[in-house]
């Protein structure tokens, strides 16, 4: 396939006035086009797409059918069958009246290209640099991110459905590509008969005994396949099948070889406790997604699948500066999401600052305020972040020390640290004996440790530590990162902080317009470059949605009233 570079068509006369006597106020399809069309380029795609073939549709026409599914949260034949009878996507797209559309397949095979491209996030970039250059979205501000979780696309399985579900997950694709290959290793009739159904808790054995006898047979199962599958004579390319490479992980995580006292070899399923599992972050959970993975959050969340999290804008005017932009005639920006990041569901809040930060950085749009919660910042990155001119306004994690815990006694922040010196200050006016550089958990870190003969007589070592050497010890991190925090921790106590903080609960709404508007908490699709895919074209459809409220005027909510404070006001004026 090949392609053309010509973006969007020019909307021919008929359909503009059809459009325009349908429509007399306008769409968001149409102001989308009438405003955006830049932004839906067929170039940045060239390097997806081939020079010699047939020509496939414009790859710009087929983002921006995408961007107006995801803004109406329609299926692939939804948004194909809006193509060919809403007048105003025809008038869109530049399509003629008569046009026919195209089949709703060629969007997912668009998708598949984009994913395997890289391409993600073409058309959300294309649509931010719009954004910027337009001067809604600027560097310094103030922005706010937060997470969410998102289901996958796959069924739940547990550890027996897994396994079993494995194997018939590579049997079915082995059916397909070495049918002559397959007949040769196993017996199909009796295969056919296990594997048949797909494997459901609901029709296996009610008895633990069975069921443990079940998990054996479908070990044994996968061991024998894997072992044709790795054979010398087998042809390799059997082997790169992905279903069969991952019937061989889901073996080695779920089972174990041993052998009995006669020699034989015995085939068990591993326990937690005992043989172990492998980590969250690499244990696979569906044969069908290699990248969803089990997480939970506090006591109440436990889900399968991926994390995604938005950053937006949010220069809300005070008070006095909203009226006087409405006696100037301008209008305050509308707050636009200014990236979308998404990972599979172990990757820790933590992990994602940085590059969150990273790419706003590239794009131009550096915060001067980040406002997060207390599952992303560290003393690294709040230290790193404000050489960067930006300021993290987020709850750090506090002293947890027994001292700190208690309430009583000398916690951390009753010490004075000589940097210079080296050398830390206690309480009782005494010096520390020792200032270790050491590496904990792979950051630096240094360990403060007072003599024994310091802290022995003195009267309040009782306050100070419960040591069995009788000594105190402190771990402080280097320099920056140390004072970073501590001034972290005592501006959060603050009256004044916690009233600035407050603004970082409106990034909540977003996740749930996110939810009710295109479904972002449930993946459409497998895997995590098309799950990065969705959620990119989510995070433009949002955007676009704002820009038309922006545009039109809606943006500008006002305080609904009942009919009861309505009364009251009437009775009182």
């Amino acid at each position: 396939m090949s392609m053309r570079p010509e973006g969007l068509p020019e909307v021919p006369e008929q359909t503009v006035m059809v459009a325009r006597a349908a429509f007399p106020q306008g769409s968001l399809a149409i102001r989308v086009r009438d405003r955006l069309a830049e932004v839906f380029a067929d170039e940045p795609f060239a390097s997806a797409f081939g020079v010699r073939g047939a020509p496939g549709l414009s790859p710009g026409v087929l983002c921006l059918v995408t961007v107006l599914q995801f803004a109406e949260d329609l299926t692939d034949r939804q948004a194909a069958a809006m193509a060919v009878r809403a007048i105003d996507w025809k008038y869109a797209l530049g399509a003629e009246l008569t046009d026919t559309g195209f089949d709703a397949s060629v969007l997912s095979r668009f998708r598949s290209r984009l994913s395997d491209n890289g391409m993600e996030r073409v058309v959300f970039d294309r649509l931010l640099e719009y954004c910027v250059e337009e001067g809604l979205v600027a560097a310094g501000g103030r922005q706010r991110t937060d997470s969410t979780h998102v289901i996958s696309a796959v069924r739940d399985l547990n550890r027996l459905e897994l396994a079993g579900e494995s194997v018939r997950a590579a049997l079915e694709a082995l059916a397909v590509a070495a049918p002559s290959w397959l007949a040769g290793q196993v017996d199909v009739a009796e295969f056919a008969h296990r594997y048949g159904p797909r494997v459901d808790g609901w029709r296996m054995p009610a008895s633990q005994t069975k069921r443990d006898r079940l998990a054996q047979v479908f070990g044994q199962d996968a061991l024998a396949l894997c072992r044709a599958a790795w054979s010398p004579g087998t042809p390799p390319w059997i082997r790169e099948i992905e279903s069969v490479q991952i019937l061989r992980q889901i073996l080695v995580q779920t089972y174990y070889l041993s052998t009995d006292t006669r020699g034989r070899e015995v085939i068990k399923k591993r326990a937690a406790d005992d043989e172990g599992v492998p980590p969250g972050h690499r244990r696979l959970a569906s044969p069908y997604d290699a990248d969803a993975r089990w997480a939970a959050k506090g006591e109440g969340l436990f889900w399968m699948g991926y994390k995604v999290h938005l950053t937006e804008t949010c220069d809300t005017p005070t008070e006095a500066e909203a009226e006087a932009e409405a006696e100037a005639g301008v209008r305050a920006a509308p707050n636009l999401i200014t990236d979308v990041c998404t990972t599979d569901a172990t990757v820790p809040d933590v992990k994602a600052t940085a590059p969150v930060q990273q790419r706003l950085a590239e794009h131009g749009i550096r915060p001067a305020e980040h406002y997060l919660d207390s599952g992303y910042p560290s003393a690294d990155l709040i230290a790193a972040a404000l050489k960067q001119g930006t300021r993290m306004v987020t709850p750090v994690l506090l002293d947890h020390s027994a001292q700190a815990k208690a309430h009583a006694g000398f916690d951390k922040s009753a010490f004075i640290i000589d940097w210079r010196a080296r050398q830390v200050r206690c309480p009782a006016g005494k010096t520390s004996a020792h200032w270790n550089p050491v590496k904990q958990h792979g950051t630096d870190a240094i360990v403060i440790t007072f003599g024994v003969r310091t802290c022995r007589p003195c009267p309040f070592r009782d306050q100070c530590t419960s040591s069995a050497k009788g000594r105190r010890m402190l771990t402080l991190r280097p320099r920056e990162p140390e004072e970073a925090l501590t001034q972290a921790r005592a501006e959060q106590k603050t009256e004044t902080w916690k009233a600035k903080y407050a603004l970082r609960a409106g990034v909540e709404g977003t996740i749930n317009q996110a939810l009710d508007i295109t479904g972002i908490r449930r993946a459409r699709y497998r895997g995590l470059p098309k799950v990065r895919l969705q959620h990119a074209f989510s995070a433009t459809a949002l955007n676009v949605i704002r820009l038309d409220a922006h545009w039109t005027g809606h943006d500008q909510h006002h305080t609904r009233s009942s009919r009861l404070e309505r009364l009251a006001y009437r009775l009182t004026a």
